[in-house]
């Protein structure tokens, strides 16, 4: 096990979370690849881990792997149901979890987490998923809001180079999550294969001013958190519900001033964010630091009356959950697990910047 590298150093101190990690207000200013004989989407699993030194880290595939959390597709505005063409394709590439760290990452459309899919309840959405022809390993999907086998997975299985289509009728309202459900679907998820598809209530949701869509998921890796190299996946930390990374839309600390930047919204606005936990295996104690979900949506449920003035709550891998909040002060509004090793030395952290002038009267750093 190697020391932090003094990139990450420098960078946990950016985040105010450094040696002993400072907690303040929560946490301070703010550890088998496809290719590598590591395992495959058949149920196949490599020898126990090793100890040995990590190799270098490998060219990169694409830029990132981390969702633009502003990447939404508009509210419904339709009343009657309508028919949606949608593809998606599975995609193998390897990434940086954070600088000097690469990992074979495993994708819908070359995000994490994968698209989001916005439909009305009664619509009805053709599906085609396309395996790339450059992928090592089957792969299909399984949405939550499908009735029918595997929820789509047992008709949507195909190797490299295939496609396969299906239809099916949005019959239930909510947020809900998809994912891989192959054999070895816990890493295919932890991997990266997961996204959230909204079927939203006949009479819509309420209007809000901004919306945001992140994701959680483990990486469960051959490395530390911070040890520079390529990181394989390791079956037995998986196995163990070990991760060496949780991280938000696939990297570790992507939305902060140290990854790209934090996401911005203007004082004042409400914001809705829909938070989906691919999992494979944790629970998410989700908290907005500094703020409340004054309305908050459990588990895709988008129909019964919402909880209200919720600080942290669970999200259970498999679900999405929507919260929204007023933005009524400027200043950082951290969105964590509150599980807080998770956002302190595994990466689970991203800033949700609120522009505007001062309001003392709400909030005075200089009484």
């Amino acid at each position: 096990m190697t020391q932090l590298n003094s990139k990450r150093r420098r960078f946990l101190q950016g985040l105010g979370v450094a040696g002993a990690v400072a907690v303040a207000g929560c946490v301070g200013n703010a550890d088998e690849g496809n290719g590598n004989g590591n395992g495959n989407g058949n149920g196949e699993e490599p020898a126990a881990d090793t100890e040995e030194s990590l190799a270098s880290a490998k060219p990169v595939d694409v830029d990132r792997v981390a969702a633009d959390p502003t990447d939404i597709p508009a509210p419904v505005d339709w009343t009657e149901p309508r028919h949606h063409e949608i593809s998606m394709t599975t995609t193998e590439v390897t990434a940086e979890i954070e600088p000097g760290v690469t990992f074979d990452y495993m994708t819908f459309d070359d995000q994490i987490p994968g698209p989001m899919i916005r439909v009305r309840r009664g619509d009805t959405i053709h599906l085609t998923l396309t395996n790339s022809e450059e992928n090592s390993m089957p792969h299909n999907i399984d949405l939550h809001a499908v009735y029918g086998p595997g929820g789509g997975a047992e008709d949507t299985t195909i190797s490299p180079g295939e496609s396969a289509e299906i239809e099916f009728k949005a019959m239930y309202p909510g947020v809900h999550v998809y994912h891989c459900a192959v054999p070895n679907m816990d890493y295919h998820i932890s991997a990266g294969m997961y996204g959230a598809i909204l079927v939203e209530p006949e009479d819509g949701l309420p209007a809000v001013d901004r919306e945001l869509y992140f994701g959680q998921n483990e990486l469960y890796t051959k490395g530390a958190p911070g040890e520079e190299g390529h990181h394989a996946f390791s079956f037995d930390k998986m196995k163990a519900e070990e991760p060496t990374y949780v991280t938000l839309n696939g990297e570790a600390y992507a939305f902060t001033g140290n990854g790209y930047g934090p996401v911005t919204v203007q004082k004042g606005e409400r914001v809705r964010v829909f938070f989906a936990n691919g999992g494979p295996n944790l629970t998410s104690a989700l908290h907005p630091i500094g703020n409340v979900f004054d309305a908050y949506y459990r588990e895709g449920d988008l129909v019964s009356e919402p909880g209200r003035f919720v600080e942290t709550a669970p999200v259970v891998p498999g679900s999405v959950a929507a919260g929204e909040m007023e933005t009524p002060v400027p200043g950082p509004i951290k969105l964590v697990d509150h599980a807080l090793t998770r956002a302190a030395r595994r990466g689970m952290l991203g800033v949700i910047e609120v522009e505007g002038e001062p309001e003392p009267e709400i909030f005075n750093p200089e009484p």
